[in-house]
């Protein structure tokens, strides 16, 4: 066992220079110091020795909660003494060096008998994925108080790092208001354009005439208007890029994390609405499969899903995700694909690879933009190099434009947002599709 000696032997220690001072004319004085700081010496090796902490005597390591992406969560280093010994401690723990620390992860801890103590310090992840924590070192006083002992507690840990489902939330409440909070407080849908009827009620200037009921106008002697609700218990499955495109960093993050917090978002609106929501993650290959389902366990499924995956330095292959989707998804459904379109052949391949989808499900196109290309265009170029970064913003907004017009033409719809307006803008283009019936 490791040893550090403490301030109590370097006093000890010094009074040996007491009898070296006086040993002028007095050699045996020089033979008693330096026997007694043999015997000092021995003294703190047989005491690192036989000090050990006592067996009813843990430290655990815990955590305030599950670790989540840009959220900070406690660390909490348990000290639990149900021995009868006063200890003072040292306690260094090994955290993830990727994180962000808040407070100190060290510190002189003393606990009483029949007491517990805690050191707390908090952790920021930067991203998802899996992290190590080390040991706990602990260091503590020997029974003889002569020299501070080194041990190790709390066994290496893996944890994994979520996508931050709080933030998910806060970007649904965000996009669809009044209508995500009463659909979480009542049975009853949202009423729009769906397909499912609802009552009966007295006809409103603005009402589509196809909607008049002329039987019960006829029996009324006045205008009366069905009432629909928007359908429940429809399919949301959601393609989620993993390919080059989607490593694109924008601030702190990459494409793919902006697209999986804002899968999560709908994965929530779904779930409110009574709709399934499923998902897919692709690269060259598929890399994950969620079937389309919904509830709290659902979400679960979908966080597990989600924190490990990474973008590969690779080009989607868009045909062998839609034939998967074909090949498991028999139902009707929403077929969203968050992806990014920037060459002319990666367009292609997409374009050609919708006829697998079509017109079984309705497939809806987002493309994810590094940044508002058409507020690039609007500047007015001051160098030779604005001149150049506007030519490329033309060029990029042309081929993307003629890419989601052809989405549309063979069926699909298209949309096209800036990272930051992601998970709005698919929110709300995802009420759309339900107040319209287009499911």
């Amino acid at each position: 066992m490791r040893f550090v000696f403490t301030k109590l032997f370097y006093v000890l220690l010094a009074l040996a220079f007491v009898p070296l001072a006086l040993s002028g004319g007095r050699p045996w004085l020089a033979w008693l110091a330096l026997a007694y700081n043999v015997l000092l010496i021995t003294a703190a090796i047989i005491d690192s020795r036989i000090s050990k902490l006592p067996k009813n005597f843990r430290i655990y390591r815990e955590f305030g909660g599950r670790f989540a992406m840009g959220a900070e969560t406690e660390v909490m280093i348990q000290i639990y003494n149900d021995s009868r010994r006063r200890m003072s401690l040292k306690v260094k723990d090994e955290y993830p060096p990727q994180m962000v620390l808040h407070g100190a992860r060290e510190g002189e801890v003393r606990v009483a008998p029949q007491s517990t103590a805690a050191l707390i310090y908090s952790l920021t992840p930067p991203r998802r994925g899996r992290f190590e924590f080390g040991y706990t070192a602990v260091r503590f006083r020997s029974r003889l108080n002569l020299v501070w002992c080194d041990t190790r507690a709390s066994e290496p840990i893996t944890v994994k790092v979520y996508p931050n489902m709080r933030r998910a939330r806060e970007a649904e409440l965000k996009a669809l208001g009044a209508r995500s909070v009463v659909s979480a407080h009542r049975k009853t849908s949202w009423r729009g354009e769906g397909r499912e009827f609802e009552s009966m009620r007295d006809y409103v200037r603005g009402d589509e005439l196809r909607h008049i009921s002329w039987t019960t106008t006829a029996r009324r002697g006045k205008l009366t208007t069905r009432q629909y609700q928007i359908e429940r218990d429809q399919t949301i499955l959601i393609a989620l890029d993993a390919g080059r495109l989607m490593t694109a960093r924008i601030e702190q993050e990459t494409k793919l994390d902006t697209a999986v917090h804002a899968t999560l978002a709908l994965f929530s609106a779904a779930a409110r609405a009574g709709d399934n929501a499923g998902l897919v993650v692709f690269g060259r290959r598929i890399k994950s499969y969620l079937a389309p389902n919904r509830g709290r366990d659902h979400i679960e499924a979908a966080l597990e899903a989600l924190y490990a995956v990474e973008p590969e330095m690779i080009e989607p292959s868009y045909p062998h995700a839609f034939e998967f989707i074909a090949a498991n998804s028999k139902r009707r459904s929403l077929v969203i694909l968050l992806t990014d379109l920037v060459d002319e052949e990666g367009s292609k391949e997409l374009l050609t690879s919708l006829h697998l989808l079509r017109p079984r499900h309705l497939p809806l196109v987002v493309t994810i933009a590094d940044r508002d290309l058409k507020a690039v265009v609007r500047e007015t170029p001051e160098t030779v190099r604005s001149v150049f970064t506007q030519s490329v913003a033309e060029e990029i907004i042309h081929h993307r434009e003629a890419a989601l017009r052809l989405v549309e033409s063979v069926g699909g719809l298209a949309l096209d947002v800036t990272a930051a307006a992601l998970a709005p803008a698919l929110l709300e283009t995802y009420l759309r599709v339900k107040e319209r019936g287009l499911l």
